[in-house]
């Protein structure tokens, strides 16, 4: 299934628009995370990934923060990444789609000469990240509700 879409930095604005509508379907609408929590100022300046099937049909997306931005969530360390906002639609999950997006955006890091990526998961998710490479670290917390645990990997 892995021909049957691609992944891309979304830089045109309709790239952008369906990042922000993937989010929308799977952490407002399906998570009930208030649409004030999910979108933030840090969206104007992350690097954006959008998976897309091939006749252009949203799946997935995920961001990264980085320099300044990124410094809260990385504990100061301004060679780290932070990855977030990752979501795959329902009808996508289980196609390799969510490694797929997070394989895209530890290039963008790379690109960027960072030397790891940070993230938030929610606990739920920790056996994904964790094969992928990430390791958690730190106590639980809870964010918009949900507990979840800092992870790093190093590129």
């Amino acid at each position: 299934m892995s021909a049957a879409y691609s992944v891309r930095e979304a830089v045109a604005g309709e790239d952008r628009d369906a990042c922000f509508e993937v989010r929308r379907e799977v952490f407002v609408d399906e998570q009930g995370v208030p649409r004030e929590l999910e979108y933030d100022p840090y969206d104007e300046t992350a690097v954006h990934v959008l998976a897309v099937r091939a006749d252009g049909v949203p799946l997935g997306t995920g961001r990264l923060l980085h320099g300044a931005d990124a410094l809260g969530r990385t504990g100061g360390d301004a060679s780290v990444g932070s990855l977030g906002r990752l979501a795959v639609t329902k009808a996508a999950r289980g196609l390799g789609v969510g490694a797929a997006l997070v394989r895209a955006i530890e290039d963008a890091a790379r690109a960027r000469g960072l030397s790891a990526v940070d993230l938030h998961a929610q606990t739920h998710a920790l056996g994904f990240y964790e094969r992928l490479g990430y390791e958690a670290y730190g106590p639980e917390f809870p964010d918009a509700g949900m507990p979840h645990r800092a992870m790093r990997r190093v590129l």
